[in-house]
This record gives C-alpha cells, sequence and structure tokens, in this order.
C-alpha cells in the first residue's frame, strides 16, 4: 500500500505540473487569444494581471496549488464562471454514463468470453472461434465516436427509436452507453475467453468433472470467480479509459457532460476551463487506478509479491 500510495503521490505532482505547464505552451499569449485580437491593450493587461500571468513563474505556480487545495481552480474567461462550479455541474453526467458504459461491458463480455471458451475448449467448433475473434479483432479497432455516429444515424434519425442528442430522460442514455460499451465488450470478451480457457484446463476442473458435478455449479461456482482477477484489472483500466474516451461521445450527443464542455472551452480558447477538466480527468484516472491496485492486492496477494 505505501508504494502504492508513494507512486500515486509522485504521479499527482506529475499531473500539477502538466495542467499549469499547459496555459504557457500555447503559442502567443493565451489571454489575447480568448479575447480576440480586436481587444484593448488595456482589457488584455488588465486580464493579464487578474489571471496572476504577469508574476514570476514560480510565484504562479505556487499561487496555483495552493488554490487548488483551497478548492479555487480559477473562473472562465468567456463567463466569469468559477471552474470549479463548471465541472461540479457537469462531472456528474460524464461519471454517470462511465460507469452505466463500465457495468454493461462488464455484464455483457463476461458471459459472452465463457460461451466462447466453453464452446471453443480443446479446438473444438473451429468456426465459432474463427467468428468470435474476428467480430471482436474488428469491433474493438473501431473508435468510440464512430459507433456513435452509426448509432445516432440508424436508432435516432433512421428508425427514430431514440433520442439523438442531449439528456432527457432514460431513452437518452441507450446509445451513448452503447456507444461507449460496444469496444470494451469486444475487448473484456477476449480476455474472458483466455482465461477462462486456461481455467479449464486446470487439475481441479478436471477432477470436477471426473465426479461429475453439475456444469452450471461448475461454471458460475468454481470457474467464474477464478476469471474475474484479470476481467476486474481490464474493467478498472477500462473505466478510466471510458472518463477520457468519452469526450467525442458527449460531442456527438451533445451530452452535457465535461466531455462536451472540454471541446467547447478549447474552441473558444477558454484556457482556465480546459486546464480544469483536464486537471480533473487526469486524476480521477489516477485515483480509479490506485484503487484497483489496491483490490487486487486484496483479491490476489499473488499480484503484490509478483511485483515486487
Amino acid at each position: 500500500m505505501l508504494r502504492h500510495l508513494v507512486r500515486f503521490i509522485v504521479s499527482l505532482g506529475v499531473l500539477l505540473v502538466a495542467s499549469f505547464a499547459m496555459i504557457h505552451l500555447i503559442p502567443g499569449d493565451p489571454v489575447r487569444a480568448s479575447l480576440g485580437p480586436a481587444a484593448p491593450i488595456e482589457l488584455v493587461q488588465a486580464r493579464t494581471a487578474a489571471l496572476g500571468l504577469d508574476r514570476p513563474l514560480l510565484e504562479q505556480f505556487t499561487t496555483y496549488v495552493a488554490n487548488l487545495f483551497s478548492g479555487n481552480m480559477g473562473v472562465s474567461f468567456l463567463t466569469g464562471e468559477p471552474v470549479g462550479q463548471v465541472i461540479l455541474t457537469r462531472l456528474p453526467n460524464t461519471l454517470g454514463l462511465a460507469l452505466l458504459a463500465t457495468v454493461v461491458a462488464m455484464l455483457a463480455a463476461v458471459p459472452i468470453g465463457m460461451w466462447a471458451a466453453i464452446r471453443t475448449e480443446n479446438g473444438r467448433n473451429r468456426g465459432t472461434e474463427a467468428t468470435f475473434t474476428s467480430v471482436t479483432g474488428t469491433a474493438v479497432a473501431v473508435p468510440e465516436f464512430l459507433y456513435a455516429i452509426g448509432l445516432v444515424t440508424v436508432f435516432a434519425i433512421g428508425l427514430g427509436l431514440f433520442p439523438p442528442a442531449g439528456k432527457a430522460g432514460p431513452a437518452s442514455y441507450v446509445l451513448p452507453i452503447l456507444a461507449l460499451a460496444i469496444g470494451p465488450i469486444a475487448m473484456i470478451s477476449r480476455i474472458s475467453r483466455v482465461e477462462t480457457l486456461r481455467e479449464l484446463g486446470t487439475d481441479y476442473v478436471r477432477l470436477a468433472r471426473a465426479k461429475r458435478l453439475p456444469a452450471g455449479r461448475l461454471y458460475l461456482r468454481h470457474v467464474l470467480p477464478n476469471t474475474l482477477t484479470a476481467t476486474l484489472t481490464i474493467g478498472g483500466l477500462l473505466l478510466t479509459a471510458l472518463i477520457a474516451g468519452s469526450v467525442l461521445v458527449e460531442y456527438v450527443f451533445a451530452w452535457p457532460g465535461l466531455g462536451l464542455k472540454i471541446v467547447e472551452s478549447i474552441t473558444q480558447k477558454d484556457y482556465p476551463v480546459a486546464q480544469g477538466v483536464i486537471l480533473v480527468y487526469g486524476a480521477i484516472v489516477l485515483v480509479v487506478n490506485f484503487a484497483v491496485d489496491l483490490i487486487l492486492g486484496k483479491l490476489d496477494p499473488t499480484s503484490s509479491i509478483k511485483e515486487t
């Protein structure tokens, strides 16, 4: 736990430095870029002083970190709204979408992977194996935003079954969740199949079959728990990937989350908002990875031993 904690703190420090450097690495004057070329020089200077961008770099960084720990993430260039308030308003929509997509992916992928493993055990059903690997391989390769566009075109515009954009009731969740979950379902099902095949070849499974243990009991009570360690590892990484990958999906569906906001803030040159959202995205990734490491250490202590 101490080793993971030190790694987490170091990563968080790197994230703070990177998010601070973002606004200073923008070519030209970010304040001038946000206010436009026609803005009076007095306004540019006043905004620069208000943001503290005219102070020495070390003083700016110290103030930036102190403000973060006090809950002050700055204000929007465009609206003057506190960045923290913008994030708090939209973060639940992004997290809810990513969590639901993760749950859907896990619930669908594990049974699919186990079924494929049982069907193709010991080289049986070569056609099923070829179909499974080709379909899942193709599904993993397609980006989420292409799924989003295809789902909107077919099920929203073509068939009119679901709303094409916005957050308006349970039906509006269906297409964004599917767009985020299809690729992970394919990826996790491939991993689940490999893990299940490995378990099916173990001595305890052969012994259980020799004793004529019912198949349902064997697969659900014995094989399934032993295949979940790798699946949970991928599931934790999947959650962070879906949170980050939701940016373009939210943009396609006009979903009122952080993904849509970061696209808007970058296109509108609202750099404090973009800086704050990127910092939150990075912090979420670090926290989830830290939590997954600790959970896996409890579920499978040998994983910690192997790491050392």
